[in-house]
Parts: structure tokens; sequence; C-alpha cells
């Protein structure tokens, strides 16, 4: 028996391709070298293709949520008034981190499932003018809900206020505009559509955003980003890189650009479209709807008198298939698939059919083949 063989369809950290294993396998070599600044200019000039900004993008050393903080750290001062668009977990912590920073926060909570309305924003910034910052968060994870992030940035680019956008989940699968949509702050992170393991993070600044950088009164020293902006002209960084993770980023974004932007998207929102059928198929229910379903991973509520975290259980012991729980209010009732970074048209076939046994061994009426066959359905007709 084969027990090494296994499928990892959770949303992060998601699997790594062969060409970025290669890649971080290189021999090491000091990061205050000639070598590590021409490596550092050739991912942040990539990256600049992929987030589509000719401002400041800066790669730090730690997750996500690092990124998160530094956003926060650099724009937010005690007492300042921050609005906070949540509509999940994630959208949750950035508004905890501000909190954490002696932030005011207002938060505007648009339910677990839901994406923001735009119409509600307007009004908290018509009611909140005095509003320093404005977090958002692109592909809330936790839910499978992808917000307009266009529409966000269009009414806080008409105040003073910045916006501060959570993509850790969406960049690289989910297009996203910095410039043109307004964004102040893009956070991102390595594990998820970009393809490497977890530890490094990304992030943009805008020229709006140096202005608030450079008076913000909060304290900071590995997240600062003045000293980021300061050693970047030499392409370098205040404190030690991942070097390893460097190599690994620059031949994910090499693939990616290889395989062509437009063409990621397209091919992430036809994993989303087949496997929100083949769910479907199933008897099983959504949780995101359609006009704010993610394609980065898609949730789904668990079938009626079974535990969702016990599925996911039967699924990856007996089927080596791993799916993602459910998070804070949806613990135990939800399971996510993720179709993000290093995935095609084959993983979600087999995390379908995964997912079919799964269910058949826990008593639920599948139909076998059925939602593998709505999958390949999809599939076919996007030939």
């Amino acid at each position: 028996m084969v027990r090494d063989k296994s499928y990892l369809l959770i949303p992060g950290p998601t699997p790594v391709p062969p060409a970025v294993m290669a890649a971080m396998s290189k021999p090491m070599f000091g990061h205050r070298t000639q070598e590590f600044a021409g490596l550092y200019h050739r991912v942040v000039e990539k990256l600049k293709l992929v987030f589509n900004t000719r401002g400041d993008v800066f790669v730090l050393t730690n997750s996500g949520t690092g990124a998160m903080e530094a956003a926060v750290a650099n724009t937010v001062s005690p007492g300042d008034k921050v609005l906070a668009l949540i509509t999940g977990n994630f959208g949750e912590r950035f508004a905890n981190i501000a909190r954490a920073y002696g932030a005011q926060v207002v938060e505007v909570n648009f339910g677990w499932g839901n994406c923001v309305d735009l119409k509600t924003v307007e009004e908290k910034l018509a009611l909140h003018p005095d509003t320093k910052v404005v977090l958002a968060t692109q592909n809330e994870t936790s839910t499978g809900v992808v917000n307009d992030i266009r529409g966000i940035g269009s009414l806080v680019s008409q105040t003073p206020a910045l916006l501060l956008v959570d993509a850790v989940s969406g960049a690289g699968a989910i297009e996203i505009r910095v410039d043109d949509w307004g964004i102040d702050m893009l956070c991102t992170a390595s594990q998820k559509a970009f393809m490497l393991p977890p530890g490094l993070s990304m992030i943009t600044v805008s020229p709006k955003a140096w202005e608030v950088v450079q008076s913000n009164s909060s304290p900071r020293f590995y997240f600062s980003l003045p000293a980021c902006r300061k050693n970047i002209e030499k392409w370098n960084t205040p404190y030690t890189p991942a070097v390893s993770m460097f190599l690994g980023l620059e031949a994910a974004l090499d693939m990616m650009l290889e395989e062509g932007l437009p063409n990621v998207y397209a091919r992430h929102a036809l994993l989303a479209r087949a496997t929100r059928k083949a769910v479907l198929e199933l008897g099983l229910q959504l949780l995101a709807p359609d006009h704010c379903a993610s394609h980065a991973l898609t949730a789904v509520w668990g079938p009626r008198g079974i535990d969702a975290d016990e599925l996911r259980q039967v699924a990856r012991k007996e089927y080596k298939v791993a799916f993602a729980g459910g998070q804070g209010e949806l613990k135990g009732k939800i399971f996510r698939i993720a179709h993000m970074g290093f995935c095609d048209k084959t993983d979600v076939v087999v995390a379908v059919s995964a997912l079919e046994m799964a269910l058949a061994r826990l008593g639920w009426p599948v139909e076998l083949g059925r939602g593998v066959k709505a999958a390949q359905e999809v599939f076919l007709k996007a030939v």
C-alpha cells in the first residue's frame, strides 16, 4: 500500500510544484550580496505585474497575518477611527489587529457567507468622515466569499481614508488591480495561490499611504515599512530574509507569468464552476451565493445529520484527500474545498470522487459518479 500518496485541497498551505521545490533547494548564498539584490529586484518587478501596480512592493519574512499587522502598525495610531468591513473570520482578525494598536474600530458585519454591500459602505463613510483607515478582505477564506474590492476602492478613494486589503488567499487566484482600484496597501502571502510553503508575505504601499506612514505614531520595529523602504534602495531587507523562499517565489512567479495571468484567473474560475456544480449534483448546499462565490475555494454546508468534520475525517483517512473545516461560528457545520495555486482539473475530479465515497460511507444517499460527471461536463464544455 502506498501510504504517502495524498491530495491537499485546503486553502493553505497548498501543494508546492516540483519546480518551486527545486528552486528552494539551490545552494544557500548570503543575503547581503549582489546575488540576493538581483533576486529581490526581479521578484519585485514580477510581483508588480501580478498586483498591477507601479508603487512600492516589499517581501517580508513572516506569515500573511504579519503583513496585515505591518499594514496596521504603519497606518494606525492610538485613537484613530478604523472602519472594518467583516464577512468572516479573517475580516474579524483584521479588526482585532487594529484594536491591538489602539484603534477606535467601527465594525460593519455583513454576516458569514455574505459579501460586502457597497451601499452600506457608502453610508458608513458618510456617517464617519473622520475614518482614517478602511479594512477589507478580498477573498474571505472562512466562507468562500469574494468581495468587490474595486467597488470598495472607488468609494474610499473619494475620502481621505486609506484602503487596506487582505488579499492573502485571493491574490494570484483572482485578479487584483492595486493602482486602478485605489488600494493603498495590499497584503498577501506565499502559501496560498503563490504555491509556496508558509513563510513569506508581500505588501504594497501607495503614495497616499506613504504620507500617513511617515507621520504615524504607533511603535514598530520588525514591521517598519520606512525601514523596508530605506533598505530596498540597495535591494535588500532590514532583517534576515528567507533566502530559499525568495528563490521559490521567483520560480512560482515565473510559472504564473508563463501561463499568463488571464489564463491563471480563467483556470481558477473554471475549477470553481466545476466544483460548485459537482457539489450541487450531490444534493449538498453551498455557503456563498453565486454572485460573490470565490474562485479560490468552495465552502459547503455539511449534509443534514452528518457532522462536517466527520466527513472530512473519512475523506482524509480512507481516501487521502484533505478538505478544510469550518472556522468560528461555522466550525463543524461546513467543509471547504480549495482549488487554488498548483491545482488543475484532475485534482477537482479526485476531490469530488473522494467526497462521494466519504458521503456513501456515512450513509448519505449519493449516486456514485454523479458529482464527478457534473465536474467533467463543465470541463469538457470549456474545451
